[in-house]
């Protein structure tokens, strides 16, 4: 073991980078994932002769499996070792992935989805803890900045590969690209992660999992299956949120009993872990419905291929590129509550463009915009990570990132299930034809469904009245404008909290044993 002290720092930035490119590995692995498969719904529902409801269980069955394995990570991480765990977590990835290419039932592959989010689940908050503690708190701003780079990314990057893999090969190929992936990932961490030392065996806090974890599922399983059944009141949907509700409200009662709860929320008295973590989550609610709308913006209403809907979003990404690594500089320098609040503002005055959306809106005028908003997107998630994580110790990472991830995880699907059922419910207004129904179910079709359709039918739009096709799709832009006040307004909102941000210099609570081991790394 060599200590910081021994070490010169253009060696350890050389190390602490290699670090982070193991746990940026992962990340592109499991946010990438999400997105490409988001794409294939439409192609699963082709190939397996499934409904949109069976299809949609293969980002459920997924989203669950993470719920459930998450609130684990931290006494996991503590009691294994964060290389050993990140290990494992990268090869059921990895063979999930695999599993899922060979499926040949829709059945088959939701339960193979499950298998990867038991992975996927941990690959996250493992990632922040070993990148927290290699880079130590006055350098944790410029790492977490590297991290972020594929969390932003992922949801513009993935249509783009989604899109391409299955217009060039098949959809197994979606899968499969994380075989080659998750192989140099594994050997990359076994040559680069230092050797696992476990903290003493902490008590497993069994009866904190049978509340939490199965009340993190249920919960997220009814907020999941809103958009589809299109209202709160449907009882698939209220009553797993009630039950899920209940279970976590019971677990939060009793966490502060225990000496080693499953997830620490006595951290929630360190002042600047809590204002972080409700920024955070208000900002997430706004950037995952926002992420879902744009490119479905591009698909509904412009009559974009899936491909070019991505490659329409990339200015987003670019506008990130851009800010994130200044961002991740300035936050082990400059107080976060200094500069987060700018970044939200550009966010704001991109996502305002969007409020003004209609058929024939300029896409110079869209892209701009997008730009503009990846520019503070770039500014805003990371530095908040950031902000939370550098004044815990380091025993305390674990945990504290495991909250983080718990909290992104219920509110992105928070967010994409309201962003969603506004939508929905606003296009459900536009007039009926008369006469006309859907073949498969027999529902009567309006005249914004019928331009939905059109768009990506072109024989279909033929048949179409002009003045049909045109009063439909303005509906739908009108109805996209109204969803995207929704976003606007929750990104304004993230000012709030953002205004208790720290604004002085934040000093490390490490010191002692700590305060050497959190910058190790070890070969």
């Amino acid at each position: 073991m060599t200590s910081q002290a021994e070490v010169a720092p253009a060696k350890l930035d050389a190390a602490v980078l290699k670090i982070a490119g193991v746990v940026v590995l992962g990340a592109i692995m499991s946010i990438l994932d999400v997105t490409v498969v988001s794409v294939a719904l439409p192609t699963f529902q082709t190939e397996f002769d499934a409904t949109y409801a069976q299809v949609a269980w293969t980002m459920t069955g997924y989203t669950l499996a993470l719920a459930t394995v998450i609130p684990l990570t931290g006494w996991a991480a503590d009691r294994f070792g964060t290389k050993r765990l990140y290990m494992t977590a990268l090869l059921l990835f990895t063979i999930g992935s695999v599993l899922c290419s060979t499926a040949d039932s829709i059945g088959q592959l939701v339960g193979y989805r499950v298998l990867q989010g038991l992975g996927g689940g941990m690959l996250m908050p493992l990632g922040m803890t070993i990148m927290t503690r290699a880079a130590g708190p006055e350098r944790i701003g410029r790492l977490m900045a590297v991290l972020g780079i594929p969390m932003l990314l992922g949801p513009i990057g993935g249509p783009i590969l989604g899109g391409w893999l299955i217009d060039v090969a098949s959809w197994h190929w979606i899968f499969l690209i994380n075989l080659p992936i998750g192989a140099i990932a594994l050997v990359y961490a076994w040559w680069a992660l230092a050797k696992d030392s476990p903290e003493p065996s902490e008590s497993f806090d069994f009866l904190g999992m049978l509340m939490l974890s199965p009340g993190l599922a249920s919960f997220l399983y009814g907020v999941s299956s809103i958009p589809g059944e299109g209202t709160f009141t449907a009882t698939k949907v209220w009553l797993p949120m009630l039950i899920g509700g209940l279970l976590v409200v019971a677990f939060i009662l009793y966490s502060f009993t225990p000496k080693h709860p499953l997830l620490d929320l006595r951290l929630l008295r360190n002042r600047n872990l809590t204002v972080a973590t409700i920024t955070l989550a208000v900002f997430t609610v706004a950037f995952m419905g926002a992420g879902l709308l744009f490119p479905s913006y591009f698909l509904q209403v412009r009559g974009e291929s899936t491909l070019h809907a991505g490659l329409l979003m990339a200015p987003q990404g670019i506008g990130a590129m851009v800010t994130m690594p200044i961002a991740g500089m300035l936050a082990d320098k400059v107080p976060v509550g200094r500069t987060v609040p700018f970044a939200l503002l550009l966010i704001a005055a991109g996502f305002f463009t969007f409020t003004q959306v209609g058929t024939d809106t300029s896409y110079l005028l869209l892209c701009g915009s997008l730009f503009v908003m990846g520019l503070g997107m770039g500014g805003t998630m990371m530095p908040i990570m950031t902000s939370a994580l550098k004044t815990l110790t380091n025993h305390e990472v674990a945990r504290g990132s495991t909250l983080l991830n718990i909290l992104q995880q219920i509110a992105g699907s928070v967010g994409t299930a309201m962003m969603s059922v506004i939508l929905t419910n606003q296009l459900n207004e536009s007039t009926v034809i008369p006469g006309v129904t859907n073949p498969a179910d027999g529902s009567p079709v309006t005249e914004a469904g019928a331009a939905i359709a059109a768009q990506q039918n072109p024989a279909l739009a033929q048949q179409l009245p002009p003045d049909l096709l045109h009063r439909g799709l303005q509906f739908v832009a009108d109805s996209f404008a109204t969803t995207f006040w929704v976003g606007f307004a929750l990104t304004l909102l993230t000012l709030v909290p953002a205004f208790f941000l720290p604004r002085r210099r934040q000093g490390s609570p490490l010191t002692g044993a700590d305060a050497a081991a959190a910058p190790v790394i070890m070969h």
